[in-house]
């Protein structure tokens, strides 16, 4: 028997802990969370009964019985409710409540947790919150004895089950700080799979958690620079809490003009006509902190040269001042510009490229990452779950059928992860119940074949071709026969016969022949691709 006093959590057994039908009969049946408290080696100092108010008598009598039987065991009655007790998010909330209610000292007292009583998924939960620490104890479990005598079967038996939970805590808590920072923490929690991708990553944690030179994010755009750089910073917070402060980030297409310089740099008042007040700059407010420019390869000639002198001197003048402010940041920039090219057309400022190009990452397109698109679509459906505050689901068939057009040659992605991130947020948008079906992946795919196509400036209404023959079908095709396929497949759906679709469909062949046979070629064009006249003419 343990030195220590020891408290068992148990929740009110509605069917077992009730016992036979007649009350005077109970003692004849086998109780559990009675019969743990009969145990000969096992003495319970006190005991913390769950149950909910409408089980309030079963529960007073229970704890009435216990107290006949272990006149030492002191027992509480703790109110708890589950509207559907097979409700596993609902019962495992009122049982972490109740945990995070409650201080548990395990170096002064033994806590036991039963998981006899209650239905399954509360035995689950309580499994879980065991496990992970919010109920520093060790499972018990009892069950009916078998052949014993009667005063024994009452009692029944028990088995600890001792998960070394203090190994175990010290274990989970360490494992979970390392998967929140360094590599996993920049791909924000993605199990990437792109090995190219995956050393990227570790390099640039590397860096970011060593360096507070200049950092240049390259790469087309959606291929998640903005969000890097802020996983960036929020990177080396968690390392040096007491270092950098904020993170400033600015578009610099959004800069034009005169105003680029005074919104960078800040300016005095009456600097300049409509100069009403002095303005602080993002070079300034960036004091302390990281600087993201995205686009950086948009700055002017003349903000580059200030830039250049605030990254080099930590100090810089704001427009209509004679006296430099000083501001010491790190430097995050992100271009989907080749800076080099645009150093030798003149656009860029060779000095500035070789002050921010120590270390310079190329962020891979989605076209060169094809083994990451089903973890992003995991990562991009449980983002959506969570802010929708209901659980978005993508059937096998559509899901396989998404991937496939997804990872095709001719699935173009021009804006990258951001094609992709919104194309699933369509589908759970428009999905019932938030349950993505094929129907919806086919549609999002023929969508975006058409805007594909549109930015391509070779506009062709893709979707027949798709509803036809499948997404995963049509993106199997060349452009040149899916443009064909197209034409066919409107002449076959507005015509009254094949024969009347061929003369439309090779009218200037036919005008050439002495006689033809129009409708058998179409039938042969046709069977190329598995389709029947009968069926298109019904579309």
């Amino acid at each position: 028997m343990s030195p220590r006093p020891t408290t068992i959590i148990s929740l009110l057994g509605i069917q077992l802990d009730k016992g036979w039908r007649n009350s005077e009969d109970r003692w004849r049946a086998w109780r559990p969370t009675v019969g743990l408290c009969m145990q000969d080696d096992l003495e319970a100092d006190r005991l913390l009964l769950l149950a909910s108010e409408a089980h309030g008598k079963l529960a007073r009598v229970v704890k009435s019985d216990i107290e006949s039987v272990s006149p030492t065991t002191s027992v509480e009655l703790v109110p708890i409710e589950f509207e559907d007790p097979w409700d596993f998010a609902e019962v495992y909330g009122a049982l972490r409540e109740f945990a995070d209610s409650r201080t548990f000292d395990p170096e002064q007292e033994d806590l036991l947790v039963h998981m006899t009583t209650g239905t399954h998924v509360a035995q689950i939960c309580l499994f879980l919150l065991v496990e992970t620490g919010h109920l520093p104890g060790r499972l018990i479990q009892t069950s009916p004895p078998k052949g014993e005598s009667r005063a024994r079967s009452m009692a029944g038996e028990y088995t600890i089950i001792d998960l070394d939970l203090s190994r175990y805590d010290r274990l989970a808590a360490r494992f979970e700080l390392e998967r929140r920072e360094g590599v996993d923490f920049l791909k924000a929690g993605i199990e990437t799979r792109n090995p190219a991708f995956n050393a990227l990553m570790e390099r640039i944690e590397r860096v970011a958690l060593r360096s507070e030179d200049p950092i240049l994010l390259s790469g087309a755009t959606g291929v998640g620079k903005t969000q890097l750089a802020r996983r960036i910073f929020e990177l080396k917070q968690r390392h040096a809490p007491g270092g950098a402060k904020r993170l400033v980030e600015v578009n610099c297409a959004t800069l034009r003009g005169d105003q680029a310089m005074s919104a960078l740099f800040g300016h005095e008042k009456g600097a300049f006509t409509g100069a009403m007040e002095a303005r602080e700059g993002l070079l300034r407010a960036a004091h302390g902190g990281a600087l993201f420019l995205d686009e950086i390869g948009e700055l002017g000639l003349d903000e580059q040269a200030m830039l250049l002198r605030a990254i080099e001197e930590k100090s810089f003048l704001p427009v209509g001042s004679d006296d430099p402010v000083s501001s010491s940041f790190q430097l995050i920039a992100g271009t989907n510009r080749d800076l080099g090219a645009e150093v030798r057309e003149g656009n860029f400022r060779e000095d500035l490229l070789a002050r921010i190009d120590l270390w310079t990452f190329e962020l891979p397109s989605l076209k060169n990452r094809l083994e990451d698109l089903e973890p992003n679509l995991d990562f991009e459906l449980a983002q959506l779950s969570e802010s929708s505050g209901k659980r978005v689901t993508m059937g096998r068939e559509a899901r396989e059928s998404f991937l496939r057009f997804a990872a095709d040659p001719s699935s173009t992605w021009r804006a990258n992860f951001r094609d992709f991130g919104a194309a699933i947020t369509r589908m759970a948008t428009l999905s019932e119940g938030g349950r993505i079906t094929p129907e919806l992946a086919r549609e999002e795919c023929t969508r975006l074949l058409n805007a594909w196509a549109r930015l391509d400036g070779k506009f062709v209404d893709a979707g027949r071709v798709v509803r036809v023959l499948g997404a995963e079908a049509a993106a199997e095709l060349d452009r040149f026969d899916r443009v064909q396929l197209e034409d066919v497949l409107e002449v076959c759906a507005g015509a009254r016969s094949m024969s009347e679709a061929g003369r439309i469909l090779f009218a200037a062949s036919r005008a050439k022949k002495a006689s033809s046979n129009d409708a058998d070629r179409l039938r042969k064009y046709l069977a190329r691709f598995g389709l029947h006249f009968k069926d298109l003419s019904e579309r």
